[in-house]
């Protein structure tokens, strides 16, 4: 399954953010701390990058992922220009609190009467950026939600007299190009459901778990994990759940779906659906999956070509 996602106000929202950039002195964008790579929006690099903005990179929701594979990505994401990474959780007030400080040293020229420092919070559907942005302000000024895009218009905001907010809606981008992203973004809830496999999603997140944390499925489900498949996960859970359909076949949506919200809740532990050296790999892949489709192509093209030029002669 090949999952894009892309409502027509989020290309409304990226045409706005690139109108704003111009105005802007710092980029927070928010990831998932346990998909920092998978949840980065492309295309706000690219923004930040033309205007030459420094970043914020704020990995979400730590409490949720595997410490270890957290401290990684910050180290790999501070050694990039013009970038600071920063693993938090919106759960803990003292986290968010150094936020402001944080972006003042990324932008030391602004934050003075004359030149009040301007911030921009950007990010991928259901990573917590509403939730910042109230955390922030210490009031309900963004619509929180559990489902992805809730908000679906740009605010601007003062922090206090010397700092400006701009709150932008949750965006993804047209094209998801590998699909093991497509699948952790849909396993994390930052993809619309009905641009979703459910069960899919499930056997995807059953598989990678199986390879990383076989230890957390067995706590949590009680399962032998040796030898098991993804959809094995999935019926394993239905099996000690209790989950059953009339004719006493598995209950395999339901088992699904507590699967995913087990995941999404921290219920199974702190996990970590990539880390800098799985991302590197699946690149790697990605990149000759590409070039061998690209030679396929060319060959038929010039079969075509052949095929073609032979029917002319024979004319």
């Amino acid at each position: 399954m090949s999952i894009q996602w892309f409502p027509g106000h989020m290309a409304a929202a990226r045409k706005e953010a690139a109108e704003q950039m111009e105005n802007i002195d710092v980029v927070i964008e928010v990831l998932d701390a346990r998909l920092p790579q998978a949840s980065s929006n492309p295309m706000v690099e690219e923004l930040r990058k033309f205007r030459q903005r420094p970043c914020l990179k704020v990995l979400n929701k730590t409490d949720l992922a595997d410490p270890q594979a957290t401290a990684a990505w910050a180290a790999w994401y501070d050694a990039q220009d013009g970038v600071t990474a920063y693993p938090m959780t919106t759960k803990k007030p003292s986290d968010v609190n150094r936020i402001p400080e944080l972006c003042k040293s990324l932008a030391p020229h602004r934050g003075v009467p004359t030149k009040p420092l301007r911030i921009m919070i950007m990010g991928i559907p259901n990573v917590g950026k509403s939730t910042l942005m109230n955390a922030l302000l210490k009031k309900r000024v963004a619509k929180v939600g559990d489902e992805p895009a809730v908000t679906k218009t740009q605010q601007r905001l003062y922090l206090d007299k010397f700092t400006v907010l701009v709150d932008t809606p949750g965006m993804l981008w047209p094209k998801i190009a590998m699909e093991s992203d497509g699948m952790m973004l849909a396993a994390s809830h930052a993809v619309g459901t009905n641009a979703v496999i459910e069960e899919e999603v499930a056997e995807f997140l059953g598989t990678l778990l199986l390879e990383r944390y076989p230890q957390l499925l067995a706590a949590r489900y009680g399962l032998k994990t040796e030898g098991m498949d993804g959809v094995g996960v999935i019926e394993g859970v239905a099996a000690r759940r209790g989950f059953r359909v009339r004719g006493g076949d598995f209950d395999y949506e339901k088992a699904a779906h507590v699967l995913l919200q087990d995941y999404r809740q921290g219920a199974l532990g702190r996990i970590s659906l990539e880390t800098p050296q799985t991302r590197a790999v699946a690149l790697e892949q990605h990149r000759i999956e590409m070039e061998e489709k690209a030679r396929i192509a060319a060959e038929k093209a010039a079969r075509k070509a052949e095929e073609a030029a032979r029917g002319k002669r024979g004319t």
